[in-house]
């Protein structure tokens, strides 16, 4: 069976997928002071991070190392209010690709668990 990465179009889709992301969180006011001024290589590297974890090469580890995902987020207060506003521009950035069913609903599920995972904070 194809992976996720060739169903929906390979490195294509997840660079339009993450620049529908950032479109929400440039004018966030809870994620915005949490990214540098300029998004190239935050979106570079997510859309890398996601084609590599979907199926596609591995760009991104051999670019970046292993993904340490809460280690790289360590540095930011992920509380309850930045994991809801991250979701729901990720939630917004699937949902606009017009995916199949199955595939918008794994999608979803992976960044509902992934946004889960890095809260490391109460406040």
């Amino acid at each position: 069976m194809p992976s996720l990465y060739e169903q929906v179009g390979g490195q294509r889709f997840f660079d339009t997928l993450v620049e529908r992301f950032y479109d929400g969180v440039a004018d966030d006011p809870v994620l915005r002071p949490m990214y540098p001024d300029d998004l190239t290589e935050p979106k570079r590297h997510l859309a890398l991070f996601l084609a590599q974890y979907w199926g596609g090469p591995g760009t991104y580890s051999e670019e970046r190392g292993h993904p340490r995902l809460r280690m790289r987020h360590a540095p930011f207060v992920v509380d309850e209010a930045a994991k809801d506003a991250w979701l729901d521009h990720m939630t917004t950035a699937v949902r606009d690709a017009a995916l199949r069913p199955d595939l918008e609903t794994a999608l979803l599920d992976y960044f509902g668990n992934a946004a889960d995972f890095l809260i490391n904070s109460a406040s």
